[in-house]
């Protein structure tokens, strides 16, 4: 599969040529839970029906949809917030405001737990963070889907991989200062479910104990074994950890040399002088 940028498209590895995966891919169809059965990514006519791209021969987790397969990452979630025998349900993307009424976006995933009077008895929030692309990865898609049987092991001569780094700070980093801050407010328990390639990237965050524990990060992965036509979504480790630590760790970048800067504001200067003379 050298060259193939796409691990999966409408649900389904692309070179799978299954009765089941065709037709996923010839009515769009998403079989993650979108909330209609289609895929509604980009564009609700002609969504953009990529879950995940390849980077090296690792599936890395390009739509935040993917990640409600068989609805794991609740149930997995749900032992972090609550204690056993809690009656809890998922409810996806509810708004949150800050003190002044201001929108602080939606939550992905509220968990609720509640009562024999249906009462909510308590909540914790779920953040589901895939991957940006590099790259128009609408091009190569359109490509496949034009002949897939006969594209399946094209080699694109675009860059088409993660942004790791845009990730974290584009969305990652936004998501912990507003939504979690508002949480950790009100000492709610938060959850952020990655892709391990996205989590590898990230600088190594401070770890406690569970039951300390007021943040966690749920590290996915995508497994296939050769038996399977779908890729799995698998639960390759947990982090527990505290907010603030997190947030700290996660929006601080690493200084780099004074000395190094200087010397650039050096060469820019004397470019500068040069002008006026």
């Amino acid at each position: 599969m050298s060259g193939q940028p796409l691990a999966e498209v409408f649900g389904f590895p692309v070179d799978d040529f299954s009765q089941e995966a065709e037709r996923h891919r010839q009515n769009h169809l998403c079989p993650f839970h979108n909330g209609v059965p289609n895929c509604t990514k980009d564009k609700v006519e002609d969504p953009l029906g990529v879950c995940s791209i390849f980077s090296g021969s690792e599936a890395i987790i390009t739509c935040p949809i993917r990640f409600r397969q068989d609805w794991r990452i609740t149930r997995d979630v749900a032992t972090f917030f609550f204690p056993k025998g809690t009656t809890w349900i998922a409810l996806p993307e509810v708004r949150l405001s800050d003190k002044a009424g201001r929108p602080a976006g939606n939550i992905d995933l509220a968990l609720v737990a509640y009562d024999e009077n249906n009462r909510v008895t308590d909540f914790g929030a779920l953040e589901v963070q895939a991957v940006y692309i590099t790259g128009n990865v609408r091009q190569p898609f359109e490509y496949y889907m034009q002949d897939p049987s006969n594209r399946v092991g094209m080699n694109w001569p675009g860059v088409i991989r993660p942004d790791f780094l845009s990730s974290s700070r584009k969305r990652l980093a936004p998501q912990l200062l507003y939504k979690g801050g508002i949480l950790n407010a009100w000492k709610k328990k938060l959850a952020i479910a990655v892709d391990i390639g996205f989590f590898s990237s990230l600088p190594p965050l401070p770890a406690v104990v569970r039951s300390e524990a007021d943040m966690a990060i749920f590290v996915y992965e995508l497994l296939r074994e050769p038996e399977q036509s779908q890729y799995q979504l698998s639960l390759r480790r947990t982090v527990y950890t505290m907010f603030q630590l997190a947030l700290t760790t996660i929006t601080q970048a690493e200084a780099g040399q004074e000395q190094e800067f200087v010397a650039r504001l050096q060469t820019r200067l004397a470019e500068r002088l040069r002008r006026l003379v």
